[in-house]
């Protein structure tokens, strides 16, 4: 081998021990950036501390008491309480009365000096499919450095099953209030177990519009809070995926609906719990909905325009709700119950 040769092969093996290196520190500095600790992991004062703060919590809000849950809030949460306080009023009687039983909590530890754009946690232990049973995954956008408990409580009241879950950040040696989550473990009365059940029988059927919402729906009943993911979720996201129509909006792109002379762009079609009814909202693109009249008509035409196309939809939900939204994000909705659509 010639000195040229040598030289070439010899940067080359110098690049890549230079690409190693660097993955090597990227892997090791976001791994020392965030960290999380499952219930086993971490040590038995914390654990205790933590779900009991969560009980005691969950005790003011099932006796609306948000003068105290505020008073025992991170300062960013107690000076925009608003939220919270419409949430445990709005939960107050499924509440009152009812039984907390504390999940295994979780420990995020957010290292650094700025808030992370997207703090992601890995909790529990992973096989080679990925999840296990008692493992999970936050996703959190601009969370600030610190140490976070998640609990989540499984409530069983008058008004059936709930969830509530807590983040709770620790403030010298307290643990205060940093998140409130309430959520219903049953939707028109039914909880995951039968919106999977329904999901797949719909997809044998051939309807795969309505096997793909029922898909969404009872993923959205496993998950107590929207970032963070289990072992259960994660396999109904596959399963989903998999059921997925090519005629259904997803990742930012759009699809035409032709009705009448118009043609409307859809930008999302989801299930979504209204009350006790589960009914399918579709977005769409608007250059205005400041003319409510004719904004009305549109949503009218749209919703129609769906049904028509989709008749199986009529078999799934309650009603459907149109959104015209503009490109400020400002937008107009409609409901038209599933047995008005003509």
């Amino acid at each position: 081998m010639n000195a040229e040769n040598r030289f070439a092969l010899h940067n080359k093996f110098s690049v890549l021990i230079f690409l190693l290196v660097a993955c090597f520190l990227l892997v090791t500095l976001r791994a020392s950036a965030q960290s999380c600790l499952s219930a086993n992991d971490m040590d038995a004062s914390t654990r205790s501390a933590l779900t009991a703060t969560a009980q005691r919590y969950f005790d003011m809000a099932a006796k609306g008491d948000v003068f105290n849950l505020k008073l025992n809030s991170i300062p960013s949460l107690a000076s925009n309480f608003t939220g919270i306080e419409t949430a445990v009023i709005d939960n107050k009687a499924a509440f009152a009365g009812a039984q907390a039983t504390p999940r295994p909590p979780f420990l995020l530890q957010a290292q650094g000096t700025n808030p992370n754009p997207r703090a992601e946690f890995l909790c529990g232990v992973f096989g080679s499919q990925g999840q296990t049973r008692d493992s999970a995954v936050f996703v959190i956008p601009n969370l600030p450095p610190g140490n976070y408990g998640v609990v989540v409580l499984d409530i069983n009241g008058q008004k059936g099953p709930y969830t509530l879950t807590m983040v709770l950040q620790q403030m010298g040696n307290d643990w205060k209030l940093g998140g409130y989550y309430a959520k219903a473990s049953e939707i028109a009365g039914h909880d995951a177990p039968w919106y999977i059940d329904r999901a797949r029988q719909y997809k044998t059927k051939g309807q795969t519009h309505n096997a793909y919402f029922y898909f969404l729906e009872a993923r959205s009943l496993l998950a107590p809070i929207d970032f963070m993911s289990t072992l259960q979720t994660d396999k109904l996201y596959d399963e989903a995926q998999a059921a997925l129509p090519p005629d259904i909006p997803t990742g930012g792109n759009t699809v035409d609906l032709p009705a009448g002379p118009k043609t409307y762009k859809l930008t999302n079609v989801f299930p979504l719990a209204v009350g006790n009814d589960l009914d399918l909202i579709v977005k769409y693109q608007s250059t205005d909905v400041s003319n409510t009249t004719q904004t009305f008509q549109d949503n009218m035409a749209v919703i129609k325009a769906l049904v028509t196309k989709y008749p199986e939809l009529r078999d799934a939900f309650a009603g459907v709700v149109a959104r015209a939204v503009e490109p400020s994000g400002k937008d107009y909705g409609s409901l038209l119950a599933m047995k008005d659509i003509k």
